[in-house]
């Protein structure tokens, strides 16, 4: 660890909180029995105390509300998502309309440099409004945290908007009517890198039903000039958590592109 000098003993500090608690949810998503905490060598003592700082709120472990603007965002962008979502949520043009409970348009960022598309909402999805905030979406949130980012600085999506009767897959259909509203949320956002989040999300977005995530996934394609990284959904994850470094992996990629340096990785690529 490089020494503390007396004009950078905060910086230093934060740094190294930063790169801790990132270490920590990355242990926490993949699995890992136990944490290994990172050796720390001893700060020299200041010249004279410094006033304390005061304690910043300990981070949701859970999937937090992102429906909210974000701060700092740009309002036209969330201006043109707040206009669609307008238009859109009382969509009747497939049978799901019939059985909703609530309509799953989005949530993140507007201008996020990151969005994550999955499937279609579950039942806590459709009851809260919101998408990712069953379990699958608690592990998305972890994957998100071993990133170094939060939910608010990314942008959170499904290929459908109302849940499929009893989970199933979307059908060709349902997807078709659908997809035009994620492509418009795309187009305002534009982001540097989407993930496609499991199979359907890549067949749909690709509009290729023979489209394999298991294939394709962990490499870059190109999606209307914008970088798109598939990899596995989170449900399929816990269904399958030996597979969760492969996920892993292809998150590394997609913060290498982003400029993210997150946790230290030379364990866990």
């Amino acid at each position: 660890m490089t020494k503390r000098t007396d004009e950078q003993p905060e910086e230093d500090t934060e740094r190294l909180i930063a790169e801790v608690a990132a270490r920590v949810e990355l242990e926490r998503w993949l699995g890992a029995e136990s944490y290994r905490p990172v050796s720390v060598t001893p700060a020299p003592a200041a010249e004279a105390p410094k006033p304390p700082v005061a304690a910043r709120p300990a981070r949701p472990t859970g999937a937090e509300s992102t429906c909210e603007p974000v701060p700092g965002e740009d309002p036209a962008k969330r201006a043109q998502l707040d206009e669609l979502r307008h238009n859109i949520e009382d969509c009747h043009q497939c049978p799901l309309a019939a059985s909703r409970n609530k309509f799953v348009f989005g949530a993140g960022r507007a201008d996020a440099r990151l969005i994550f598309i999955g499937e279609a909402p579950g039942a806590e999805e459709d009851r809260r409004g919101e998408p990712f905030v069953g379990r699958a979406g608690k592990l998305l949130t972890d994957m998100i945290n071993a990133m170094g980012l939060t939910r608010r600085d990314v942008y959170i999506g499904n290929i459908l908007k109302c849940r499929p009767p009893s989970n199933r897959t979307p059908t060709v259909v349902e997807m078709a009517v659908c997809l035009p509203y994620i492509i418009q949320q795309i187009q305002i956002i534009q982001p540097q890198v989407i993930c496609a989040l499991g199979a359907t999300a890549l067949k749909g977005l690709l509009r290729d039903p023979k489209a394999s995530i298991g294939r394709m996934r962990g490499t870059f394609v190109e999606w209307r000039g914008i970088k798109m990284m598939p990899t596995y959904h989170p449900a399929y994850l816990l269904r399958s958590p030996g597979e969760k470094r492969k996920t892993w992996a292809d998150l590394q990629k997609v913060m290498d592109e982003l400029g993210l340096t997150g946790p230290k990785r030379d364990q866990h690529g």
